[in-house]
């Protein structure tokens, strides 16, 4: 008996089986007898008629792959070296370029660059789609198959071919590295205002983020936090979780819905807050996905905090990665996750609050003008005091928040945030 006739009587046995149980399980349909049919007929004419022959392992992968890449975006069959990688990827090391895609109309999106890594310095951006990937065309390819072309050994090179807002292919040649993503930066804006920026939610994010605000508050006088979730593609969900958990100290942070009874989850937060009450603005843009969202959706929902920045990406859905004999691995889509306020995120996204669009910050030359104590005879000050020589600190411009337009205005609000407070 051939393999696809074997096949078929497999899958018809399994189907009366079923049918024969429909009177205990109205709600479970048997297997559709037609479509088994020309599934077997199709195996049998392609083992026949192929140009070539392929091997009765490969039609199956390939059936498999077609299974999981025809129900959405993220929803794939791993083999052994993509499993890996995905397992390598929460960890924090990996090798390739740093760059997290998605599939859209049959090409490689860039969702987002991770800070710090050829893609990043090459200066592929959100947004991009990859046309061609070592001058091989991406049309066709699973994500996985492409995903498995841009990784290789550290020091080997891969050329991207790319089109950015419909302009005109243009080719970037980038050297592969061994990545390792430090999910979590901390830096000093001026006295009392920290930047925070999570590259990725890895296993330890939520710990990293607790110890560095518990030291922050042991030096007191902290006035202001700016989150920078911006091109944050996600990552695992319980560290998002407890990075929410660390400015919130009640109620919902997010909870997922879905066919299984294990993919409806309820998360709460606890009263380990060590983020208290500081004033905190959360920069999201077009690349904040998943894991960000969801940070972002709950501060955003509990008041907790000003989102600023663009639109983000707008995948709400969760994947559950259900590994299989021979070292390979199902990610496949299991629920759909929700902010405090009953919102779906999934191809909506989160709404900033107030919406700045990135932007190349300049400073004009200092201006030169006559202004009243310029002027002879004027009025002294009824206080007697001095005109200041300096009236606004001059910054040298080599400062994060002078390059970065969206950074600066987070600081700025968060100042005037201060300022009204002091004044209440």
């Amino acid at each position: 008996m051939t393999a696809a006739r074997t096949l078929f009587a497999t899958c018809l046995s399994v189907a009366l089986v079923v049918g024969s149980a429909q009177a205990q399980q109205q709600d479970q349909a048997p297997l559709p007898l037609n479509e088994l049919r020309t599934f077997a007929e199709v195996l049998e004419r392609i083992r026949a008629a192929y140009v070539e022959p392929v091997d009765d392992a490969t039609l199956l992968d390939n059936a498999i792959r077609g299974m999981l890449e025809g129900l959405d975006p993220h929803s794939a069959y791993l083999e052994p070296e993509a499993f890996r990688g995905l397992q390598d990827s929460t960890s924090g090391q990996f090798g390739g370029l740093g760059i997290e895609v998605g599939q859209e109309d049959g090409f490689i999106k860039v969702i987002s660059p991770i800070d710090d890594t050829p893609a990043a310095r090459a200066g592929i951006e959100a947004g991009d789609l990859i046309v061609k990937i070592d001058d091989q065309p991406v049309k066709g390819m699973s994500l996985m198959e492409a995903i498995e072309k841009m990784r290789g050994p550290a020091g080997t090179r891969v050329v991207l071919t790319l089109v950015r807002d419909a302009g005109r292919p243009f080719d970037i040649e980038l050297k592969r590295a061994v990545v390792k993503v430090a999910s979590l930066r901390t830096e000093t804006l001026e006295d009392g205002y920290v930047y925070m920026r999570i590259t990725q939610f890895q296993n330890n994010t939520g710990d990293e983020l607790r110890r560095s605000l518990a030291s922050l508050n042991e030096k007191g006088s902290l006035k202001g936090i700016v989150l920078d979730l911006r091109n944050n593609p996600g990552g695992v969900l319980q560290s998002a979780v407890e990075v929410a958990d660390s400015f919130i100290d009640q109620g919902l942070i997010v909870y997922t819905k879905g066919r299984l009874p294990n993919a409806e989850m309820r998360f709460n937060a606890t009263r380990h807050n060590p983020g208290g009450s500081v004033p905190l603005v959360v920069l999201i843009n077009g690349g904040s996905a998943s894991a960000s969202e969801i940070v972002a959706g709950a501060l955003q929902d509990h008041g907790r905090a000003v989102i600023m920045g663009t639109d983000s990406f707008g995948k709400g859905s969760v994947q559950t990665v259900l590994p299989l004999n021979n070292d390979r691995a199902l990610k496949l889509t299991t629920a759909l996750y929700y902010t405090p306020n009953g919102r779906s995120i999934q191809a909506q996204g989160i709404v900033p609050d107030i919406r700045v669009e990135r932007a190349r910050l300049t400073r004009d030359e200092e201006e030169i003008g006559v202004r009243e104590a310029d002027l002879q005879g004027h009025l002294m000050n009824i206080n007697g005091e001095e005109r200041p020589t300096i009236r606004t600190p001059v910054t040298q411009g080599d400062r994060r928040q002078d390059t970065d337009y969206q950074l600066n205005q987070a600081l700025n609000l968060l100042k005037g945030l201060n300022i009204a407070r002091s004044r209440r």
